[in-house]
């Protein structure tokens, strides 16, 4: 069956997730009505829906059968693609890093990384993580009881704590954090390169200059590594070979940029989404305080609340059959992570935001041999800030209108005003 078009127009659209009611409400009818569909839209290849929890955990289990690089690993149209191709040499994918790649270099790059951030090889730098929550917690009381909470401490405090762990100098933090913000947010004229709204094309131009703009500080880092090595995550991408070789440029571009923007955005989304959840929920703070051990529940459910990654992309290389459905070798299936989280089949009241659910099985980090790589450092860092805060405010509350970004694919709040009391 072909999903009915304003449904698909719906969650396509990156406006839809700048008002989380309108995206919410077409995945809950797409789920109920047709929860595993085609959508058929002008100008794009068709794709399959995957709506429920269950079939987007049977898609990623089996990365044999459905590929990440083969066509584009994220949303976009046949004019589009043909561009990137045009740029990449025929790489669908603008950026090749480690969620567009398949098979043995997956295995390959992941492997480099690995195990630095497994939570054993992540305990020697928890005191570190520590005293960076707490200067944030030490800004943030800094602003007399109010404050923008995205822009003022979720945006910059994972952004320290990723760049600490890669090794990149903090007088740079405010370059990454602006390109990356392009480079997910292309869509919204409040952060992205042009700081307007945008033709395909212009936003084309834009992806492609921040992500040169991205190779050439790689580049000088590339070469500081390898004259001067550290156990830092960039001086491992830097002197890491595959077979006795380097890295090729556009694997090691690739990884430096997903380290370092995916890296922090998404914790920073997850972030802004859990004080916003928070602020709207008065008794949740005395809760947790009366009770910590409460805690990673709530660092949990916003996880699964906020879900910061909307999509990837997976492409069948044979023909198989998911959640009863024959699908065909060359179909392109949109995997939708907000859907999955929001499963009625998974989730009593998945509406709610509740810390108290056990277990928590949510996909917002995918799932399989692709599950993200920096699950464990986003858990202890969030973590760490929610007890770092607690301790210090007695009261939290929304101050205005929260904002969320225009973006179909990496996003969240962008403004989370709120008023709060200290200790």
């Amino acid at each position: 069956m072909t999903l009915a078009t304003e449904l698909a127009q719906a969650i396509v659209d990156p406006r839809s997730y700048s008002q989380r009611e309108i995206v919410d409400a077409a995945f809950k009818k797409i789920r109920a009505e047709a929860p595993l569909d085609v959508a058929e839209l002008e100008g794009m290849d068709p794709f399959w829906v995957v709506s429920r929890a269950a079939d987007i955990k049977e898609v990623e289990r089996q990365a044999d059968i459905f590929h990440n690089g083969d066509k584009s690993t994220f949303l976009s149209n046949r004019e589009g693609e043909a561009k990137i191709k045009l740029l990449t040499g025929g790489d669908p994918n603008m950026i090749r890093s480690l969620v567009s790649v398949d098979g043995q270099e997956h295995r390959d790059l992941r492997g480099i990384v690995f195990p630095h951030v497994l939570p054993r090889a992540l305990r020697p730098l928890e005191e570190d993580i520590r005293d960076i929550a707490r200067e944030f917690v030490d800004l943030m009381l800094s602003h007399d009881g109010k404050c923008d909470f995205a822009t003022d401490v979720a945006f910059l405090y994972p952004l320290r704590v990723i760049m600490t762990v890669l090794g990149v100098p903090k007088e740079d933090e405010a370059f990454m954090l602006k390109l990356t913000q392009e480079l997910f947010n292309n869509a919204d004229p409040e952060l992205n390169r042009a700081g307007a709204e945008q033709t395909p094309e212009e936003a084309l131009k834009s992806l492609w200059e921040t992500a040169m703009e991205l190779e050439n500080y790689f580049q000088a880092v590339t070469e500081k590594f390898r004259a001067n090595p550290t156990t830092h995550i960039n001086s491992l991408i830097a002197n890491a070979k595959i077979n006795g070789e380097y890295l090729n440029h556009r694997q090691m571009m690739g990884y430096y940029i997903i380290a370092a923007t995916a890296g922090h955005d998404t914790t920073s989304n997850t972030t802004a989404g859990a004080m916003w959840a928070l602020a709207e929920r008065p008794h949740l703070l005395k809760q947790m305080q009366d009770k910590p051990e409460l805690l990673n529940g709530f660092v949990e459910e916003s996880i699964r609340w906020e879900t910061p990654v909307k999509h990837f992309m997976r492409s069948a290389v044979s023909d198989t059959e998911i959640g009863g459905k024959a699908i065909k070798a060359g179909d392109w299936l949109m995997l939708a992570y907000q859907s999955g989280n929001r499963d009625e089949s998974v989730w009593s009241d998945p509406f709610e935001f509740r810390i108290d659910r056990d277990p928590n099985p949510h996909v917002a980090f995918g799932y399989g041999v692709h599950v993200c790589l920096g699950q464990h450092l986003a858990r202890l860092e969030m973590k760490i800030l929610w007890e770092e805060l607690f301790k210090r405010i007695k009261a939290v509350e929304m101050d205005g209108k929260g904002e969320r970004t225009i973006s179909n694919f990496v996003c969240g709040p962008k403004h989370v005003p709120i008023r709060f009391t200290a200790q």
